[in-house]
């Protein structure tokens, strides 16, 4: 069995991703895909929002949001009986929380009986997306606002002054450390709020980082942060991802990163597996690192969703939501189908 719990499509996501749902869905059945999750990105609901891509037409950007999401959950239905004789099909969406007033929304979109659950996601710090560009990230980074008292953060750790010009290097660095604490405070506010039964590319702030590689061990604040947001997660039985889409995008493990990895399964924490797809040349992209990488964890399962089909109750005329069944699906099944793949 080869699945994904984690995709898009260009259909409807344009802009960042390509292709239309229905030929990923082809592709991915061609590559021996027997499940895939479906979760387009949610719509926004400020003009702030958006990014540079939308900025043509802001407010028609805007508009076309929600009901593109509505096209997608019926098109969704209609695939997933169209090829359930060949895969099945989960349907979802990427929860993305910008800031705490998109709670609503997020339970709302979740509300709709075809909608088989959703993944809880950050891309931004204090509202600016840290996975867009350089430019963005240095922005996000630059939000996190100094020491009150106006002091440089070198004077704040209690560190001799500079007066050679090394000063605004190690401000950069304390910044990007609060940065991170920011980025996991928000994060947890997702978790607490939402509970999201699988949460997505848990470290996804070390993408653009100065150095994605670092120990983020040696951050204390950030550290504690991690634990704290693996903990909750556990707590509720929710999943992380193993998401190989950090390998793709030049990062030298998925996400989350190793530390984080053994932290979360010295929790009895549970993985499944994503392409984070976004179009059909990035179906299955770096499954066979990433699953190297989860067996030198010595990890030799992981967990996929299974859905009941659901059921309509003629009486109030309406479709009861699917049950799902958490299944056990053994790494080396997996490998088995990648290691028929050319690339």
């Amino acid at each position: 069995m080869a699945f994904t719990m984690h995709s898009h499509s260009g259909q409807f996501c344009p802009g960042h991703a390509k292709d239309q749902l229905e030929d990923i869905i082809k592709h991915a059945i061609g590559l021996g895909y027997t499940r895939m999750a479906l979760t387009e990105h949610m719509p926004r609901t400020a003009l702030d929002d958006l990014y540079p891509e939308e900025l043509d037409d802001p407010e028609a950007s805007l508009a076309a949001l929600a009901p593109r999401h509505a096209a997608y959950v019926e098109e969704a239905q209609r695939l997933q009986k169209l090829y359930a004789p060949h895969i099945s099909l989960l349907i979802g969406f990427e929860g993305e929380w910008l800031r705490p007033a998109y709670e609503t929304l997020i339970r709302d979109l979740a509300a709709h009986p075809a909608i088989d659950y959703f993944i809880g996601s950050l891309h931004h710090v204090n509202g600016v997306p840290i996975d867009f560009d350089k430019e963005h990230y240095a922005r996000a980074i630059a939000s996190v606002k100094m020491p009150a008292n106006g002091t440089t953060a070198t004077a704040a750790r209690g560190q001799p002054g500079s007066e050679d010009g090394n000063q605004g290097v190690e401000d950069v660095e304390w910044l990007e450390e609060k940065a991170y604490e920011r980025y996991y405070d928000q994060q947890y506010e997702m978790l607490t709020s939402l509970r999201p039964r699988i949460v997505g590319h848990f470290d996804l702030i070390r993408l653009m980082s100065s150095d994605p590689g670092r120990d983020i061990r040696n951050w204390r604040g950030v550290w504690e942060r991690i634990q704290r947001n693996l903990a909750f997660v556990a707590s509720y039985g929710g999943w992380l991802e193993c998401n190989s889409s950090a390998l793709r995008k030049g990062l030298a493990e998925p996400y989350p990163c190793r530390v984080i990895a053994e932290k979360w399964l010295a929790l009895g924490g549970k993985f499944t597996l994503s392409d984070d797809s976004h179009g059909i040349a990035q179906v299955g992209t770096n499954y066979a690192r990433a699953l190297d990488f989860l067996s030198s964890l010595d990890i030799t399962t992981l967990w996929t969703l299974s859905r009941e089909p659901q059921e309509h109750d003629g009486k109030v005329g309406k479709v009861t939501r699917a049950a799902l069944i958490e299944v056990a699906v053994a790494i080396d099944e997996i490998r088995g189908i990648v290691s028929k793949w050319s690339t």
